[in-house]
């Protein structure tokens, strides 16, 4: 029997590049290459489509963060859009191109804008090729968390206090300060307790996410809202949820059928035994394997976690998705689940909830990769 041939995609321009080379490196590793024969294509940072560069199956972590980047033996990738799974080519040096041959389907295992917004999907939808993860929507609406909180609330999913600002209104040139009291102001106005959270509307992996947590201090918000403003003009500030954050994984391969969900998992910051005030940032996700680790099943009451469970599947059914999501929730000491966000494709990294998760729910890796693309073959 013929392989299905698949175009894995990674890198990309958002500042989820190297999350996205090391994902892509453990799908590939992990592909079950008996059925799939993998086309890896990668995008550099500027957004430029290469075949035929640096193997992902090489990178890791530990070493650095990798990038895509242009070699000598690379080639730029070039679609015709008409000719949909047929059009996929690369430009030789002289200029002419040559076929990629038929794509059976497209894996896109990027994070963050220009790959996890609907951007591209939408591109698959107009070439008519088959692709995995959520559609356009569900994509578009989860990447932006302001949107999600809209969609998830008129589903009845609670969520946490917060408002949104707009940073194009503020002034720049002063770091904000000059705005530092009329943001204080809307705050007060909404009744947020703080500890308070500021963090890009559009953004992943916890860039431009700053705790704010001496009320009353105008300039420390300022601060923080200046500082997720590099990351977007949407800026959303919410209260600290005093609860357990608890991810988990959302599995639906084909399209229309009910949403399948894993034992929940929570992400264990090891520092905080040593009296640490930390949250799970950056680094603790991806570059400290000494800060955090993973518990699945978290260590909740069974019924606890079975909320969690159709929580994660009624919020992922509220925003349309399909293919696959991470639903990380707050539980607090008294049962009650909040969404907190929905990643669309979330990380496959070595450290990553979402097929660990799976993994303890009795789907292994190799296997979990093979439901996700065989959902959306033809």
């Amino acid at each position: 029997m013929a392989k299905q041939r698949i175009v894995v995609m990674y890198g990309g321009k958002a500042d989820e590049h190297s999350i996205s080379c090391i994902s892509a490196a453990g799908v590939l590793r992990a592909l079950d290459t008996d059925k799939f024969e993998a086309i890896e294509v990668g995008i550099t940072k500027n957004g430029e489509w290469i075949v035929d560069g640096e193997d992902p199956r090489k990178w890791n972590m530990s070493e650095g963060m990798p990038t895509v980047e242009k070699t000598d033996s690379s080639k730029d990738v070039v679609l015709d859009v008409a000719l949909g799974q047929d059009g996929f080519f690369a430009r030789e040096d002289d200029g002419t191109l040559t076929s990629l041959g038929h794509v059976d389907a497209v894996l896109p295992v990027l994070h963050g804008p220009y790959g996890e917004d609907g951007t591209i999907q939408g591109l698959f939808e107009m070439m008519n090729v088959p692709y995995v993860g959520c559609g356009v929507l569900a994509s578009a609406a989860c990447m932006d968390k302001h949107y999600t909180k809209v969609l998830l609330a008129a589903a009845g999913i609670s969520v946490a206090p917060g408002i949104t600002l707009d940073a194009r209104d503020y002034d720049a040139a002063s770091e904000f300060a000059a705005d530092a009291d009329e943001m204080l102001a809307a705050v007060q106005q909404a009744g947020l307790q703080y500890p308070l959270f500021v963090k890009p509307s559009r953004a992943g992996s916890s860039f431009g996410v700053t705790k704010v947590e001496h009320e009353g201090d105008a300039a420390e918000l300022a601060a923080a809202v200046f500082e997720a403003s590099h990351h977007d003009w949407r800026v959303l500030v919410e209260q600290g949820i005093d609860a357990r954050e608890i991810e988990c994984a959302v599995l639906c391969p084909k399209a229309g059928e009910a949403p399948q969900a894993s034992w929940p998992g929570e992400i264990v910051l090891d520092k905080r035994a040593e009296g640490d005030d930390q949250f799970y940032d950056f680094d603790s996700k991806y570059m400290n394997s000494d800060a955090s680790h993973v518990e699945v099943p978290a260590s909740l009451p069974e019924e606890t976690l079975n909320r969690v469970r159709e929580t994660a599947k009624k919020a992922f059914i509220a925003v349309d998705g399909t293919g696959l999501s991470r639903v990380d929730t707050f539980v607090t000491a008294d049962g009650e689940v909040m969404v907190n966000e929905i990643n669309t494709m979330p990380g496959f990294t070595p450290i990553s909830m979402y097929p660990k998760a799976w993994e303890a729910t009795g789907v292994n890796y190799t296997d979990l990769i093979t439901m996700l693309i065989e959902g959306v073959l033809r």
